[in-house]
């Protein structure tokens, strides 16, 4: 095979970028019983909830970035993230060297990392580099001046790793997920099949942006190699139909545009999806425009990133039409993710993200602690026929019902809405954030006007805005009966064919049933369309 790497499940592995491939097997420490970048144990057991601040840096063919994170082990936040542009691997396919001025502006930014790291206290920062260093002449040499400038040890990963680590990183925010994962970095592409939280076979190739920038030929050279590329690992991989998820900056700034042309009003691009058709509108779109320095100023996109985006747009529509995806799905979540999910014991990795991080969210911020909880099961009986795609996300309100609370009560309601809608979450579709965001929004008002729902209101039908309003109701007369974490508020139960709303307090709650604990029970059911019954709980029953 000329012109991928293909790398099976990891036995019978082909070669075709000669021994840089085996040096940087080697230094990557893939070998039986050597030292890898991941030997250092971030988490103490599997039933840890909390992660110690931990700090990784990628170090590409055109960006260098450290992420440091921190937050709830299972689904982290993003501590600090930082990312220079600085092109090592441009102009490599004439000299074999990495670009002279790239290489002055990594070494700047791995200094600064390493200072940062010491002052965050993150311990030894995980630091991998990937296609610009492992195929340079003088990538043993950076690779050293690195560490006695720095005293940061890069890690050169092969094309095998990078495709593997960058589909966990996927698995990270979609514990389960399966297809495709295609990781786009400067001077290579991977692929990489995941299918019940595992990641199968894998293929690298030379398709990165700045490499085809500087192919001879033109662009009729460049497409005919980018065809007879895809086509190889096509036939590695085999028939690959189901999801596409897109990883890397291209990608993403793609997926931008994506958003500009269809004046999308959710500008969130983790779980972003597209179909094949709007993909190909898109890639017309950016052929067609005629200014793109406008364009890239409309969809937010830099200048070191944009000037990628048409030989990015030429591999994408290749890898479109030759593996005819169902849907395409953008992940903010790619090899540095993919550096922590490694990590994780599998009891932590089978945890849900979604759920983790809400459970985190309310440990440090609620006012009283496991009260979410309690407020879950007092209003599940609403939703007794839920599927278990919407209880989660009952789940995850009824733990987010109570952060917002030191917010200003004019503003709250928008607030909650934006913690669903804009936080850095895994495991939510789009559709599914707006449900979340306006449940909460509901938790606090009983009115959309004038919030930011209405601008994303149409990403969401009438049922589902309806089912939110309900949820949002619920919890907004459930935390009137506030007790303690184990108390036990009464009980709710609804008949729809009666059209019945059944209250059940519990006698230490009669005294917290007001009225404005009653004006938000009528609130309610005239959400459920519904009468209202009320009676006496008998002491110790449920």
């Amino acid at each position: 095979m000329s012109t991928a790497q293909s790398t099976g499940t990891g036995k019978g592995t082909k070669k075709s970028d000669g021994n840089r491939n085996d040096k940087a097997a080697r230094t990557s420490g893939n070998a039986a019983g050597a030292l890898t970048p991941f030997g250092r144990a971030l988490f103490d057991k599997p039933s840890a909830r909390a992660l110690k601040r931990v700090g990784v840096v990628d170090v590409g063919s055109n960006s260098v970035r450290m992420v440091v994170f921190d937050g709830a082990a299972r689904s982290p936040a993003y501590f600090f993230n930082e990312k220079i542009m600085c092109g090592l691997g441009a102009g490599m396919s004439e000299t074999g060297r990495l670009n002279p001025e790239g290489r002055m502006r990594a070494l700047s930014a791995l200094r600064r990392f390493a200072h940062l790291a010491k002052a965050m206290e993150t311990g030894p920062l995980t630091c991998v580099a990937t296609a610009a260093v492992r195929e340079a002449i003088d990538g043993d040499d950076f690779h050293r001046e690195v560490l006695e400038q720095t005293g940061l040890t890069l890690w050169v990963i092969d094309g095998r790793e990078e495709a593997r680590l960058s589909a966990q990183g996927v698995l990270l925010g979609w514990p389960g997920a399966y297809g495709l994962v295609c990781d786009i970095g400067g001077s290579s592409m991977e692929l990489a099949e995941i299918n019940g939280g595992t990641v199968g076979r894998r293929v690298s190739s030379q398709l990165g942006p700045l490499k085809l920038r500087d192919m001879k030929g033109g662009r009729k050279a460049r497409r005919a190699y980018i065809s007879e590329t895809i086509e190889a690992m096509t036939a590695e991989l085999g028939e690959q139909k189901n999801r596409l998820f897109l990883v890397g900056g291209s990608w993403r700034a793609i997926a931008r545009i994506d958003m500009e042309r269809r004046s999308y009003p959710l500008h969130v691009l983790h779980e972003y999806r597209m179909r094949a058709a709007s993909v190909r509108d898109t890639l017309a779109y950016i052929q067609a425009s005629g200014d793109l320095e406008a364009l890239r100023h409309r969809a937010g996109v830099s200048s070191a990133r944009m000037s990628l985006v048409p030989q990015a747009a030429e591999v994408l529509r290749e890898v479109v039409r030759i593996f005819k995806p169902h849907d395409i799905a953008v992940s903010s979540y790619g090899i540095r993710e993919g550096m922590l999910y490694e990590q994780m014991p599998q009891q932590l990795r089978d945890r849900d993200p979604l759920i983790e991080a809400c459970r985190f969210t309310e440990a440090k911020d609620a006012r009283v602690p496991g009260f979410g909880k309690v407020l879950y099961h007092f209003i599940m009986p609403l939703f007794k026929t839920a599927k278990s795609e919407r209880v989660r996300l009952i789940k995850a309100a009824c733990l987010l019902h109570d952060v917002n609370w030191r917010a200003h009560p004019d503003y709250r309601a928008d607030i909650c809405f934006d913690t669903a809608t804009r936080a850095n979450l895994g495991g939510l579709k789009h559709s599914e954030r707006i449900f979340l965001g306006l449940a909460l929004l509901h938790r606090y008002s009983n009115s959309t006007g004038h919030t930011r729902f209405e601008q994303v209101s149409r990403l969401i039908d009438d049922q589902l805005r309806r089912d939110a309003e309900i949820l949002g109701k619920a919890m907004r007369f459930g935390a009137m009966l506030w007790l303690q974490r184990e108390a036990q508020p009464g009980a709710l139960h609804f008949y729809p064919k009666k059209k019945v709303l059944e209250l059940r307090l519990a006698p230490e709650t009669r005294a917290l049933f007001g009225e404005v604990a009653q004006a938000r029970l009528a609130s309610l059911a005239n959400s459920l369309g519904a009468t209202i019954e009320i009676a006496e709980m008998d002491a110790g029953k449920g």
